[in-house]
Order: structure tokens, then C-alpha cells, then sequence
């Protein structure tokens, strides 16, 4: 019997990819917050942790602001998980030389120390989880950061 009830543009829930998204989003998420429990972190923390020493690699003078930009986290959780992480003594931070407004935030020692081990837990995870994709990995990644571009 045919169903009349045209709810949905789909006649299979795989034929959505926002369903599907959500669905692999939420088995990544449920996967790497694993994988980061042996460092007591969550994976918002490992974000911009990873952020701060990427950016710091690079030579950018890190600050809340460029934080949030980079990971796209809003600026509020930003500023409450970097509070955190403080707390945990993995960064300090600090009023900029220049813009009296902005927060310098750096790795303390030991947050350089553990999110050197976090990175190489996280990157062998993704190697792992994404070898799905076999030589497709690349031009999934391009989608991805076009999506990204999305304005709503």
C-alpha cells in the first residue's frame, strides 16, 4: 500500500544527507571523545588546544578571537572552555602587548605536552575512521570546507 502522506522529499532516510551527517557526526563525536578520556579531555578542549599550538607553530600571535575564528566555535563557549583549560594549568593567557581588549592565550608546558600526544591520538583515530574513504579522502575533505562557506 502506497503511503499518501508526502512528508518527506526522500523515500529512504540514507538518501538524506543532512540524516547522514548527523548520523556519522555523531558516531566521530562518540568515537574521539573516547579516544580523549585518556588525556581528561573533552573534545572542544582538544580543539583549541590543538588550535592554540597550530597557530602558534605557524607564528600567529594567538588571542580569544582568532581562536574562534579558526575553530569556529563561538567566541562565548571559546572564551569558558579556554577558562577551563587555564584552570586545568594546559594554557595561560593574558592581556595583548597591543589591543588592551584581546587575550594572548600560549600553551603552559604541560598543556604543550599533552596536546602533543592528544594530536597524534586524534590524527591515528581519523586515519582509522576515514580510511572508508580509501582515495576518495581528499575530495571529501574539498566538500566538506564548501560546506563550510554555507550563509544560511
Amino acid at each position: 500500500m502506497k503511503q499518501t502522506d508526502n512528508t518527506f522529499n526522500f523515500d529512504n532516510a540514507e538518501d538524506s544527507s543532512g540524516f547522514l551527517l548527523w548520523q556519522v557526526t555523531n558516531l566521530w563525536q562518540r568515537e574521539i571523545k573516547k579516544a580523549l578520556e585518556q588525556y581528561d579531555l573533552t573534545h572542544s578542549q582538544y580543539v583549541l588546544l590543538a588550535s592554540t599550538h597550530w597557530l602558534t607553530l605557524h607564528h600567529k600571535d594567538v588571542t580569544q578571537v582568532l581562536l574562534s575564528t579558526h575553530t569556529k566555535i563561538d567566541p562565548m563557549t571559546t572564551s569558558t572552555v579556554l577558562r577551563t583549560l587555564q584552570a586545568k594549568g594546559l594554557l595561560k593567557r593574558q592581556e595583548h602587548a597591543i589591543d588592551t581588549r584581546a587575550k594572548t592565550v600560549m600553551l603552559t608546558d604541560e598543556g604543550k605536552q599533552i596536546i602533543k600526544q592528544a594530536v597524534i591520538t586524534v590524527e591515528d583515530f581519523d586515519q582509522n575512521f576515514f580510511s572508508a574513504l580509501g582515495t576518495d579522502a581528499s575530495a571529501f575533505n574539498k566538500k566538506l570546507t564548501g560546506l563550510l562557506s554555507y550563509k544560511g
